[in-house]
């Protein structure tokens, strides 16, 4: 037990849930087409594998992330590889390695066009699902958001249903537009300390210390809220989802529903709530945000009501 602490104390435990991932997409493409889902599993499972030991060895009462590791990237940009884990992106990151092998296996016989492009796929989005929670440079973080939008898109657009076109292209409308508010956002975070400390940085830790002038709080916080509302998706931003949780394949659908809709909620929880406290705990924002949530579950729960497909019931 002593060694498996020391081990999964070290740097590179997040960097090889990382870096097996990016490996099995290249390997997917340079396989033989009935080798490639073989391979896929085969990371996916490796990947569960490696992040399972991580519930053991983490230590709830000790203070900040573990399992840090801090790269320079591009210095003179205070950009950096940095990633590390708290007890939030713990579960979802163990959350994420437990689904995907499930996902993998949902589409075992039924993937016979193009599949080592396919299982490439998977293998990519799983990097970028990981990379999103464990992300502690808000660069970094973009990178990793985007990341994981493009293999997702392919998977709806390529694999999906009937109307997968129309889904592949809806989802990817509205997620990009919230992404590009969001790099608004994260650049004016960059300026703000950059202006107040004389130094460029990246780094969450930091950007947690930044002063933000009250006329602008309100506009980065909703910058943040919009991207991450319409990944939840929250009511009005919701209407992406039965499209793409309907036309994608099975596969897709699990790690929709399954991974990719809780990193809204995580980015409010991880970004926009401790950036921006004041305007998070205004009374307006406050109860608009109630005032969506109910309208969300009130709407969902009549709709579904009268629903007879059961993807579109899921959705």
């Amino acid at each position: 037990m002593s060694a498996l602490h020391a081990f999964y104390g070290s740097h590179g435990v997040l960097t090889a849930l990382i870096v097996l991932p990016l490996a099995g997409t290249v390997a997917c493409l340079a396989v033989r087409p009935e080798r490639a889902r073989t391979v896929a599993l085969g990371v996916a499972l490796a990947a569960f594998a490696i992040s399972l030991p991580l519930f053991w060895t983490f230590d709830p009462l000790a203070p900040g992330f573990q399992n840090e590791v801090a790269v320079p990237w591009v210095p003179d940009w205070g950009i950096a590889y940095r990633v590390g884990l708290d007890g939030i992106s713990l579960l979802l990151v163990l959350l994420t390695t437990f689904l995907t092998p499930l996902a993998i296996l949902s589409t075992w016989t039924s993937v016979t066009r193009r599949p080592r492009a396919y299982y490439a796929m998977m293998c990519l989005l799983l990097a970028g699902m990981v990379g999103v929670f464990v992300a502690l440079d808000l660069f970094l973080f973009y990178v990793f958001w985007e990341v994981m939008l493009v293999p997702m898109y392919f998977i709806i657009g390529v694999w999906g249903h009937e109307r997968r076109v129309y889904a592949a292209m809806k989802f990817i409308l509205y997620t990009a537009f919230g992404s590009l508010l969001m790099l608004v956002a994260i650049v004016g975070m960059w300026w703000l300390h950059r202006e107040q400390t004389g130094v460029a940085s990246f780094a969450y830790l930091d950007w947690l210390r930044v002063e933000v002038p009250p006329d602008l709080q309100l506009w980065l916080f909703l910058a943040f809220a919009l991207a991450f509302a319409i990944k939840v998706p929250l009511v009005p931003f919701h209407t992406w989802l039965p499209d793409a949780h309907v036309e994608a394949p099975t596969a897709g659908s699990v790690l929709l529903a399954g991974v990719l809709l809780k990193m809204g909620v995580y980015g409010f929880l991880r970004f926009a709530l401790p950036f921006f406290p004041a305007v998070a705990l205004d009374p307006w924002v406050v109860r608009t945000t109630l005032v969506l949530a109910l309208l969300g579950i009130l709407y969902a729960a009549w709709v579904a009501a009268v629903q007879p497909d059961a993807k579109k019931l899921i959705a």
